[in-house]
């Protein structure tokens, strides 16, 4: 995967979805990486998409096919910190997908949503900041999605604490998830 975004421009988005991680591109040799909560089975997607538009404590309202398999639903919940949608949303093109944050950082490395990306809110609050509306996402399928090298050099740091699968990753309420300054990945 981090071979892939060494062909993408800066400001491109990239979702593994088969990893659970998301790149954002820095540059030809480096590129942030997050852990991500991705779509559960029958709702992985992929393809390329564009931030169309950014929004802070988004308010959520529950698409239709949503409501008619969980009718319990509330048909709005107004943004904060008990919204689902967490502290920051990204919207993608004309979809019903967002990458957005998310009130159960234990989520994150898991298969639960209904297609949109999750990421822990700090980590959406950063990558919120670097992403520009119009920004190129591409969500990689799930089943030609490739790990990032295991050959890393020894002062490569991610800003996920344990590149192993996602249920050995500690819980995203883990301290070593708690960073001052995102890490970045090098792009081989």
């Amino acid at each position: 995967m981090v071979d892939y975004a060494s062909h993408q421009a800066p400001g491109t988005v990239i979702i593994d979805t088969k990893n659970t991680f998301l790149y954002f591109v820095l540059n030809d040799a480096q590129a942030m990486r997050y852990g991500i909560g991705v779509g559960r089975e029958g709702f992985t997607w992929s393809g390329e998409q564009t931030v169309a538009r950014k929004t802070e404590w988004p308010d959520w309202r529950p698409p239709a096919e949503m409501v008619v398999r969980q009718p319990y639903l509330p048909r709005f919940m107004a943004g904060g910190p008990g919204n689902p949608l967490g502290a920051r949303a990204m919207y993608l093109g004309e979809t019903e997908y967002r990458i957005h944050g998310t009130n159960k950082p234990d989520t994150i490395g898991k298969r639960v949503s209904s297609g949109c990306i999750r990421l822990t809110n700090e980590d959406v609050v950063d990558l919120y900041e670097r992403v520009k509306v119009g920004a190129k996402v591409i969500v990689l399928p799930a089943t030609a999605a490739h790990r990032p090298s295991q050959e890393a050099t020894p002062d490569t740091t991610f800003r996920s604490p344990d590149p192993s699968s996602p249920s050995k990753r500690p819980p995203a309420t883990n301290a070593q998830l708690r960073s001052s300054e995102p890490k970045v990945a090098e792009v081989q």
